[in-house]
């Protein structure tokens, strides 16, 4: 009956999409990037979440309903110490740089969005209510993502819990279309050669031939670009992107190329002029809480154990060269931390064998103002109760009097203005 209703006028009429480029051929050139790269994309993500460790439960469980879908988590280890710095470095970076391919693949199959009739049979039903999920999913993702790293947080609840399930909706959409869509796939690539194509220029240009698929146009207009210029601007724009990212992950030169870094590429200098994710004043610590009266409980054995900051620093201090790295894909070089090792405050709260410690900060309650770690980042050596920064104490930005560093740690884990540790059995 549908199939008898005449199409809707503009882009659901076959001759609304003229251009002479779009075809099987181009469109699978941007799959096929997109098939190496979305799966890096998900695996990358998956591990950033597994890095909070949410199978300690409340608080850093973000998603308390993942039911199966946290089927994979794992005790996030703290070796290598760079571990998060490269996964979740990788995940932004390589995010960023898909964008003018993710755009520029969405372009290419447009007209498929307007096909009519929209569904002719239960398996053409499939590949489009697939299409619309891997469609949906993927610019979610992308906009909640990009909006993420720039930190302008414009969700209608936890980016964690949107992005987390809004990743599964798609890569399971993902996975759909590649099964009924690669064998077109491959036939479309082997139809033309990459290289014979990089020496088409515009006067050369024409359409494929008819696909019976809806991508070639039914009357094409004059080209304005070939599909080498197509690839070239493609290509050019995800280059760019990678420039102006990739250095708030790779440090060194490419630092001061990281334009679209969420903070400050060189933020001051001295000891502590490395970067901030939140400030004092951004969180509201209170300045009596960090004062002179500024106490460290330890909880966990018979009795509570209360310490100045003049004790700790007169206790055997230990160092660890250690980044910090976050979720918005920066990180920072190694900087020297100086303080005392978690375990042996473990030892003096009376558990020296702790299976967890329960964070507290003496910010005002609010997202990671505490967190959960584990046993073996308690007992790595390097996982320290920071009272300093490469030989100067710690500044009230980066956590004064007291904060946590633990390799290979989300940075928001991290967690600063420390007024409490309650070692777990």
């Amino acid at each position: 009956m549908l199939g008898r209703v005449p199409a809707p006028p503009g882009p659901f009429r076959p001759g609304f999409w003229r251009s002479p480029i779009r075809g099987p051929w181009l469109t699978s050139v941007f799959g096929l990037v997109l098939l190496v790269g979305m799966p890096v994309l998900f695996v990358t993500g998956a591990l950033s979440y597994a890095a909070y460790n949410p199978g300690l439960g409340r608080p850093n469980d973000q998603t308390p309903d993942k039911g199966l879908l946290g089927f994979y988590l794992f005790d996030w280890p703290t070796d290598p110490s760079w571990l998060y710095r490269l996964t979740q470095g990788v995940h932004v970076t390589l995010g960023v740089t898909l964008v003018p391919v993710v755009l520029a693949k969405l372009w290419s199959v447009i007209p498929k969005l307007f096909v009519w009739p929209p569904v002719r049979s239960a398996a053409y039903a499939l590949e489009r209510l697939s299409l619309l999920m891997l469609v949906g999913g993927v610019v979610f993702e992308f906009v909640t993502g990009i909006l993420n790293i720039q930190l302008h947080y414009v969700f209608p609840g936890s980016f964690y819990t949107l992005h987390f399930y809004g990743a599964w909706v798609f890569i399971a959409a993902f996975a759909v279309h590649v099964a009924l869509k690669l064998g077109t796939a491959v036939r479309a690539l082997r139809s033309r050669s990459l290289p014979g194509e990089l020496r088409t220029g515009l006067p050369a240009t024409r359409p494929e031939p008819s696909d019976g698929e809806g991508l070639v146009a039914v009357s094409p207009a004059a080209p304005t670009t070939s599909r080498r210029g197509a690839l070239a601007l493609v290509g050019g724009g995800s280059l760019a992107l990678f420039v102006v990212t990739a250095g708030q992950s790779l440090g060194g030169g490419l630092r001061a190329t990281a334009l679209l870094a969420p903070h400050n590429r060189e933020p001051a200098s001295g000891p502590n002029g490395f970067q901030i994710n939140k400030t004092a004043a951004s969180v509201g610590v209170p300045p009596a809480a960090v004062g002179p009266d500024w106490r460290l409980e330890l909880l966990g054995g018979a009795d509570p154990v209360i310490l100045t900051r003049a004790q700790l620093l007169a206790m055997r201090q230990s160092s660890a060269w250690l980044p910090i790295a976050c979720v918005e894909g920066w990180s920072t070089p190694d900087q020297l931390w100086g303080g005392l090792r978690l375990a042996d405050l473990a030892a003096l709260a009376g558990l020296p064998d702790a299976a967890g410690v329960l964070v507290d900060s003496v910010q005002p309650p609010g997202p990671y103002s505490s967190v959960l770690l584990r046993g073996n980042q308690i007992h790595d050596p390097r996982s320290l109760l920071a009272l300093r920064v490469n030989g100067a104490d710690l500044s009230l930005d980066h956590g004064f009097p007291a904060r946590i560093i633990v390799p290979a740690n989300p940075g928001v884990n991290n967690t600063k203005w420390v007024g409490r540790l309650t070692f777990r059995r």
